[in-house]
């Protein structure tokens, strides 16, 4: 990965730099950074062309960072964040743990940017940087996964087995949303869908007592 340092000319000074702190935030550019990955990739994040889209100077960015590696390593925090405390929000509360795993299975299909940011730094994880943090992510999604499985009363194997089918399944529903958006279910076809996911993969108590498929 390359680093850009900037010439001491560059950083921001007196009145100057106080202005370039007040036009743009450091979760700002993050998040800026976030966009451009979904959209182009790793090699998108460059300080330029993201200084560009947002209406500022590049003294907005070397106030917050010192390099381009800087940049990412917050924007990977943000996601990091988003996937994991974010994405829970609304979902703890739940106390069945079925519609903990209904939840999250909606939140997981509802954002197709979301979907393309994962598919991008996926495809980066052979960055060292990019790489920790998309296992880290992953990691702790199928974590919470097991033990939402768990609580449904499977043991801990089965447990892992069904948290990682169903995990294998997101995955492969946003490479397909991704690769081919004309042939993924929309309306009336994906609320189909996503009950014939609840149905495979969330398993059923042994009496057949519950029924629930939950609203796509």
């Amino acid at each position: 990965m390359s680093i850009d340092v900037p010439p001491q000319s560059r950083a921001p000074r007196g009145g100057d730099a106080a202005a370039a702190k007040a036009s743009l935030s450091r979760e700002a550019w993050g998040e800026a950074a976030l966009e451009a990955l979904a959209a182009g990739g790793l090699e998108a994040v460059a300080v330029e062309p993201l200084a560009r889209r947002l209406g500022v100077t590049k003294g907005s960015f070397y106030w917050h960072f010192p390099s381009r590696e800087a940049l990412l390593r917050e924007a990977l925090a943000l996601w990091e964040k988003h996937e994991t405390v974010d994405a829970r929000a609304g979902v703890e509360e739940l106390t069945d743990p079925y519609e903990r795993i209904v939840r999250l299975f909606k939140q997981g299909n509802a954002s197709y940017k979301a979907g393309r940011l994962y598919l991008a730094l996926a495809a980066s994880s052979d960055d060292p940087v990019v790489g920790e943090v998309v296992r880290r992510v992953s990691s702790n999604r199928l974590a919470y996964l097991h033990r939402c499985y768990l609580d449904l009363g499977l043991s801990a194997s089965e447990a892992r087995l069904w948290s990682t089918f169903a995990y294998a399944t997101f995955i492969g529903n946003q490479q397909v949303h991704r690769d081919t958006p004309e042939q993924f279910p929309a309306g009336e076809d994906f609320r189909a869908y996503f009950k014939l996911m609840l149905k495979t993969l969330i398993p059923r108590p042994a009496d057949g007592a519950d029924t629930r498929e939950g609203d796509a």
